[in-house]
């Protein structure tokens, strides 16, 4: 066996390992849900070759080709008895891709797809797209409502002026993806969410409405609307269904996080609230709960967070910066209870 044969069995025993490793729950907790010991899937996790050119003769040295950065903001669905996680890779180049990775049980030998996801463009490309939340909706298609990003080329001397728009996306099985238009609404929209259910026979986003690609401004919350057709979807009426509030963990900005659980007592919803700190923006993750016979009607909502990183939990691509939906893969609470099953219609 050559050098070049050895580095390469070494190598895949020892991703082989991380993807075989089994995880533990911490031993104390709050008594509400639990922690785990290692993240559930990291920039490690993805195939080797993805990254790594396996030809002797074109890499003797066994240098990775194309390197991964992160995988984070997943959309999660529990389809044909997996735990499937719709994930955001991001390459060293900044960009990101979806791709599927699964596990039998949620907590740890998650492994990706062999194929990354091949998502079809709108109508204008998009510069980049990332933040996928899953909804299995009754009508029998699987949705991907997730960030399309642009260049706001009204700003064509600012590099950095972004415009964010809900990009729509279908499928049957997770691999063959078709592209929806984009929702058309009046202002930027980063973070939107499909309700699982057809509401007064209409699909229901939530939608969080602002002014900027970061900055909120005159966006009041966590929106609501109704659209007559998901392949034209347009958002003609909308309203505040969650607000922003002063001195609160959602001064600075909220959003929907996966889309609302229906149970007994009403539709739960786990969202995302964000205030300004002395250290930059602080993101934590919070619950609340509204009317199963009115989904826009808030029934209930502690006054405080659910959940917050801790620890090395902070550390991270972008350091201290724990967010929404979307807290980033590394997390250890990311996979704090098991899925519900697709057969009630829901996803986390």
């Amino acid at each position: 066996m050559s050098n070049f044969e050895e580095k390469v069995k070494a190598l895949r025993a020892h991703h082989e390992q991380l993807l075989t490793r089994k995880n533990e729950p911490l031993e104390w907790g709050n008594g509400i849900y639990e922690k785990w010991k290692f993240p559930i899937l990291t920039a490690e996790h993805t195939p080797l070759e993805w990254k790594y050119d396996f030809c002797e003769k074109d890499n003797p040295f066994l240098m990775q080709r194309i390197m991964m950065n992160a995988t984070l903001n997943s959309g999660a669905i529990k389809w044909n008895g997996k735990y499937c996680l719709v994930v955001r890779v991001e390459g060293a180049d900044r960009k990101s891709f979806f791709a599927v990775a699964e596990s039998p049980n949620g907590v740890d030998n998650f492994r990706f797809w062999d194929e990354p996801i091949t998502m079809p463009e709108d109508v204008i490309p998009a510069t980049n797209v990332y933040d996928m939340r899953i909804t299995q909706h009754e009508d029998g298609w699987i949705y991907g409502v997730f960030c399309a990003e642009r260049h706001d080329d009204a700003q064509p001397g600012n590099l950095s002026a972004a415009t964010a728009t809900a990009g729509i996306a279908r499928t049957k099985d997770l691999k063959t993806w078709y592209r929806l238009p984009d929702l058309k609404t009046k202002s930027q929209q980063r973070n939107v969410v499909l309700h699982p259910e057809f509401v007064d026979g209409k699909y229901a986003f939530y939608t969080r409405p602002q002014d900027g690609f970061i900055d909120t401004g005159s966006g009041g919350g966590i929106g609501w609307a109704l659209v007559d057709d998901i392949t034209h979807a347009e958002v003609k009426d909308e309203k505040i269904i969650n607000a922003r509030h002063y001195h609160t963990i959602t001064e600075v900005k909220n959003g929907e996080g996966p889309h609302p659980i229906k149970t007994p007592k009403g539709w739960l919803h786990l969202a995302h609230g964000v205030r300004a700190t002395a250290d930059g923006l602080r993101y934590v993750l919070y619950m609340y709960m509204t009317a199963l016979d009115d989904p826009t009607r808030v029934i209930a909502q502690p006054g405080g967070y659910f959940l917050v990183p801790e620890g090395d939990e902070y550390l991270g691509d972008v350091m201290k910066a724990a967010s929404s939906s979307t807290m980033p893969l590394p997390t250890r609470a990311c996979m704090s209870q098991p899925l519900p099953s697709t057969d009630s219609s829901t996803t986390v």
